[in-house]
């Protein structure tokens, strides 16, 4: 896929709106980290070492599209791009703020249809990332599973025969996978029962995190929930647990969105209209107003209290009224006050249309 696609549209996998209990899980994520016994790790690597490890992954890579495992796979340079292309793709949750802030002896490959990505010299030589829509972690385990063994034919994984794949990070030893879930919940929130529920997570070995993930906050009512162990138990075992977790999270969000209609729903019906209002007359809006607003739209058109908007374009929207994405569609960078100005009038034509 050319960069400049990549980077200046919304669509991407995960905002199809298309898989199970999409309308709670906003996506499903698969992640691998793995190294390469011949090298250092990267925050000992030299740059000289990095670009030949890159030089090595691209062999890796050539392997997947000649087996056809996913859409074709394309290798990107990151310091060849802008950096606020960078940020556009951190927006996107295709790679992390980690390997978008320093681009020196780093790349990324990314599918065709951005199902797969593959960070290179992040913490780990490789994190090699799958992302499905709505609840549906088995299948991004799969797709992960055979990208990450096409990639071990031609690449010496570093691994030890009784701790198992080796890691910059203890807490990655092991499988080397960390498996998360997105999940939107407004209906918790607004019945204070979120706390609890969090804190109940942590004593099942799962951990709560922000809109992206570890060290930031929740936006627009957006979570992420992810196993913490990675050594002692089987992939399968991992995202067994994971899932069932999780479903008994939606059952909760369910419950508590059943409550709302039936004990508070014309104070319901008056937010999300109130949201819908806002949002299609706005003239300036914020980037942290916008989430609150769509994620109280999007739970109205779930519980079919608003007709007519699609669930897709309200994920689409949370990608492209972010601050980076709305710079990418400008060709410039923009004052706060401007973005703001931008951000609204996206929102109000892509509802209108």
């Amino acid at each position: 896929m050319p960069w400049n696609r990549l980077v200046s549209q919304p669509q991407t996998r995960w905002t199809a709106a298309t898989g199970p209990d999409s309308d709670v899980v906003l996506s499903s994520r698969v992640r691998l980290a793995r190294n390469l016994e011949d090298f250092p790790f990267p925050h000992r690597m030299n740059e000289r070492q990095a670009r030949e490890l890159i030089r090595q992954v691209e062999a890796g890579i050539r392997e997947i599209n000649l087996m056809g495992i996913c859409p074709p796979v394309e290798l990107y340079r990151l310091a060849d791009t802008p950096y606020l292309d960078r940020q556009v793709l951190v927006e996107k949750h295709l790679i992390s703020r980690e390997l978008a802030q320093d681009a020196r002896g780093r790349a990324v490959a990314i599918s065709e249809d951005e199902a797969v990505s593959i960070m290179i010299n992040e913490e780990d030589h490789l994190r090699i990332q799958v992302l499905a829509p709505g609840l549906d972690l088995y299948s991004a385990w799969e797709l992960g599973s055979k990208v990450d063994d096409a990639l071990e034919a031609k690449l010496p994984y570093a691994f030890h025969k009784t701790r198992g794949y080796l890691t910059a990070c203890p807490t990655n030893v092991g499988t080397g996978l960390r498996a998360s879930v997105m999940v939107h919940l407004p209906a918790l929130v607004m019945t204070n029962q979120a706390g609890r529920l969090f804190n109940t997570l942590g004593q099942f070995g799962l951990a709560i995190r922000g809109y992206f993930g570890e060290g930031t906050e929740p936006i627009g009512n957006i979570y992420q929930i992810s196993n913490q162990i990675t050594l002692g138990r089987s992939e399968e075992e991992i995202l067994d647990h994971l899932q069932s977790v999780v479903q008994q999270v939606i059952g909760h969000e369910r419950r508590a969105r059943e409550h709302l209609a039936r004990q508070m729903k014309a104070q319901l019906e008056d937010r999300v209209g109130r949201a819908y209002g806002i949002l299609t007359g706005a003239r300036i809006l914020s980037s942290e107003e916008a989430m609150r607003l769509l994620s109280d739209v999007r739970l109205g058109v779930e519980m079919g209290i608003l007709k007519g908007v699609a669930a897709r374009t309200l994920n689409e929207l949370m990608i492209a009224c972010r601050p980076a994405f709305l710079q990418k569609l400008a060709g410039r960078e923009l004052s706060p006050f401007e973005r703001d100005l931008r951000r609204a009038a996206l929102i109000r034509e892509r509802l209108a249309a």
